[in-house]
């Protein structure tokens, strides 16, 4: 794992910058400002709680890897850039579908959408970040042929979004 500089925080800061313009614009338009904050909040603590378990649990595939302090700090970095990576998806799909709650109308269609659309984005930052030497795989993790990333992280952003969005959905509805 290569030291901390400011390069690793440039597509985080760039994702962190579009996620708060898009809540600000999807505020100005929703009528009912209180469930729209409750839906975000909801969506960033479900995806802080679920998204750090598996940074921490899949932290064996990366060579180094220890459940120290330095590394499951490392691993709730990765995690608030996880999270931004999943309003990033819920704001882009919102403005695709032009509705903040298309979560609530997740068809087939739209999770294929969202499977692929979260595998590219992990393929590519996986490509990213390991390109850039910032983490690197151990013997053990399984590699994704051709592209040679790990298929931990991809898996990751294939279903944990839509296991966030579909979590949101059920705690919603029970208000």
């Amino acid at each position: 794992m290569r030291a901390l500089n400011m390069e690793i925080f440039t597509i985080p800061s760039v994702v962190l910058i579009l996620v708060v313009l898009a809540y600000g614009y999807f505020l100005r338009k929703v009528t009912d400002k209180s469930k729209y904050k409750r839906c975000v909040a909801k969506i960033i603590c479900i995806a802080l709680v679920f998204n750090l378990l598996w940074e921490v649990s899949h932290g064996f595939l990366y060579e180094d890897f220890q459940y120290d302090l330095k590394h499951i700090s490392f691993c709730a970095l990765a995690t608030v850039a996880d999270v931004l990576m999943v309003l990033l998806i819920f704001f882009g799909f919102a403005i695709l579908y032009k509705n903040i709650y298309w979560i609530w109308e997740l068809n087939s269609r739209r999770l294929i959408l969202l499977i692929v659309v979260g595998t590219t984005g992990a393929i590519l930052a996986e490509i990213w970040f390991t390109g850039g030497g910032y983490w690197a795989y151990a013997a053990n993790m399984p590699l994704l042929p051709f592209v040679k990333v790990g298929v931990s992280p991809v898996i990751q952003f294939a279903l944990l979004p839509w296991l966030i969005f579909s979590t949101v959905v059920k705690k919603m509805k029970k208000y």
